[in-house]
């Protein structure tokens, strides 16, 4: 499937059929693995990338360190066939679906990229590693999801670690099928209270249940996943059965008696009986892995056979891990999967801004505005957030990546920009401009259209200038709009370094550079040159280490510069006597002073 910007055009207006979608998750639970998974099930050529580097890989050092440094965006379009979309209810125009995916990082101190790409999109698909689970920073990364009022689904990851003829050497665990299971089970139920934790009305239900298929179990690296619900329609074509009866019987405490042909939620012991999950899901992969890693070509054909899996006389030539991920890719694409949770369980634009403008919009929630983003209004006013700017290949020129709320944005079109620090009927930080070209966003490249209406990312150009990270786009006789809240990240600039001019004549390479650099970045903070020296703070040491190659190796182009070891300063003081003051860390197994470290201070 090959597809053209005028096809991507054409399906924009189609609200319905839209997914502004974000992927988030701890750092290596395989994000970007996946999206390349989803990638090329829409047919988008590498275009001579490597297939060792990620296609949202679009900086030399993430190709070289293999994490995702900056959120990357790519535009989908994919053909659902009749069959997945029998069981879905809401409105469509057609089987061909638009999917603005947005891969961001999963480090701690990227975490500003994560809340700029959860604010311009509706979903977002938690990737989780099955084994490790989720960690602290999945935690936040979910609370930052539900407080935009992004609706998340969640994806099991890494289940090729649950299989032992998958797993590396230097990696080898016994995970028995109750095992593999018990893990599964924790992961969702961890994500789960971590819902509950945090519950917002206005998005109903979004509880993790296998059985309604807002789970998906996936090994990104073998490029197969699937649902519980496509599980289920398997078996009951295959069976005999209900649909209703398998799903309900394929998770919990079910468990299938070989002997009597019957039901029990009691385990009676693994000889006798098995789990529902195991029968129809863990054990057919293990049955496979185990045939082809044994190199039983003949119980493998019989499997396929039973499967409904046809392969090529050149694929039955495989062995070892490649034949498991051809027969398993033909089995269980996971294309086929993401994008049909994606489709059934995520809103479409004119359906999330419905709730999200309360959280969205800083201005009565009746003036024209604000009920023109809750309708995704294409002929309202214009209302167009910026989340971040993005440098181009030209040194100084920045791409703006934004989501038209209402209206539509075109090229030539002038508005009016208000920035962050912006307050309405004042004229301070607001700016008449206008937007040069706009774009779809392609990963490593960027597709120019005449227009882009409500309900889709954008990118254009024209705005460096007035720009400096955020701001909200309008009109330009749009005097009484309010603009869109600003973001707020759970991370802050607190590790300071100096940078220094070895050279004097440098210096007007080093403002440039700073200014540059703090489009360039969300969080990052820079002060004002005084005599050759600056101070800029970053989230960490890695956060420091990337921003300051980019200053000194793009935005000043190689000039000398002195940088001193990093700093965090202590803004905590006593302001006046007290007694003995004991807190407990969270996890209870530290505590602290606070009258022994004024005692001590004051000593």
């Amino acid at each position: 499937m090959v597809y053209t910007s005028t096809e991507l055009r054409e399906c924009m207006d189609k609200r319905n059929n839209i997914r502004n979608m974000s992927v988030i998750g701890h750092f290596s639970h395989g994000k970007s693995t996946l999206v390349d998974s989803l990638v090329e099930a829409t047919g988008i050529d590498r275009k001579g990338v490597s297939m060792d580097v990620h296609m949202t890989h679009t900086r030399p050092d993430e190709a070289q360190r293999s994490i995702s440094i900056k959120s990357t965006g790519i535009s989908l379009l994919y053909d659902m066939d009749n069959k997945s979309l029998e069981d879905y209810k809401g409105e469509r125009d057609g089987n061909k679906y638009l999917i603005n995916l947005l891969d961001s990082p999963g480090h701690v101190e990227f975490s500003s990229e994560v809340t700029a790409a959860l604010r311009i999109t509706d979903g977002t698909m938690l990737i989780v590693d099955c084994v490790e689970g989720l960690s602290v920073q999945t935690e936040t990364l979910l609370q930052q999801a539900l407080g935009e009022r992004v609706k998340p689904v969640l994806c099991l990851n890494k289940m090729d670690k649950l299989f032992p003829g998958l797993q590396l050497d230097s990696v080898k665990s016994v995970y028995p099928g109750e095992h593999a299971y018990n893990i599964l089970y924790n992961a969702i139920e961890n994500a789960n209270h971590i819902m509950a934790a945090n519950k917002d009305e206005w998005l109903g239900d979004v509880e993790f249940c296998p059985r309604n298929g807002n789970v998906a179990f996936s090994s990104g690296l073998h490029d197969w996943a699937f649902t519980l619900t496509d599980i289920a329609k398997m078996c009951a074509s295959k069976f005999g059965i209900e649909e209703s009866i398998v799903i309900e019987k394929i998770w919990g405490d079910h468990f299938y008696i070989k002997t009597t042909n019957t039901w029990t939620k009691e385990n009676i012991g693994p000889r006798k009986c098995v789990r529902g999950f195991l029968r129809f899901c863990y054990n057919p992969i293990q049955k496979i892995i185990n045939a082809c890693m044994s190199d039983d070509k003949v119980k493998l054909w019989n499997l396929c056979k039973e499967l409904g899996v046809r392969m090529s006389d050149d694929e039955k030539k495989l062995s070892g891990v490649a034949l498991v991920k051809c027969v398993m890719q033909t089995w269980l694409p996971a294309s086929t999967a993401l994008f049909g949770m994606a489709i059934s369980h995520l809103p479409s634009p004119s359906e999330a801004q419905k709730y999200r403008v309360e959280k969205l919009y800083e201005g009565p929630l009746d003036d024209i505005y604000a009920q023109a983003i809750g309708s995704c209004d294409p002929k309202g006013p214009l209302m167009l957030y910026v989340s971040k700017m993005i440098p181009s290949a030209e040194v100084g020129r920045f791409f703006a990546l934004g989501r038209v709320f209402s209206g539509r944005i075109a090229n030539n079109m002038k508005v009016r920009i208000m920035g962050p620090s912006y307050i309405p009927s004042m004229s301070n930080d607001l700016y008449v401009t206008t937007v040069q070209h706009t774009f779809i966003w392609m990963g490593r490249s960027h597709d120019g259209v005449e227009d882009i209406p409500c309900g889709n990312t954008v990118c254009m150009t024209g705005l460096e200038e007035f720009i400096t990270k955020s701001a909200t786009l309008t009109n330009e006789e749009e005097v009484d709009a309010w603009p869109v809240r600003a973001m707020k990240f759970c991370v802050s600039p607190v590790v300071y370094v100096t940078v220094e001019c070895k050279v004097i004549k440098d210096i007007p390479e080093l403002v440039e550079g700073l200014k540059h650099l703090a489009k360039s970045d969300l969080i990052v903070l820079c002060s004002a040159v005084k005599s050759r020296s600056c101070t800029i703070a970053g989230t960490g040491e890695l956060h420091l280490e990337i921003f300051l190659n980019d200053l000194r190796g793009v935005f000043m182009d190689g000039s000398k510069i002195n940088i001193s070891l990093p700093e965090i300063p202590f803004c905590e003081t006593i302001l006046g006597k007290c007694g003995p003051q004991e807190y407990n860390s969270r996890n209870k197994r530290n505590s602290v002073c606070l009258w022994r470290l004024a005692h001590w201070m004051r000593n």
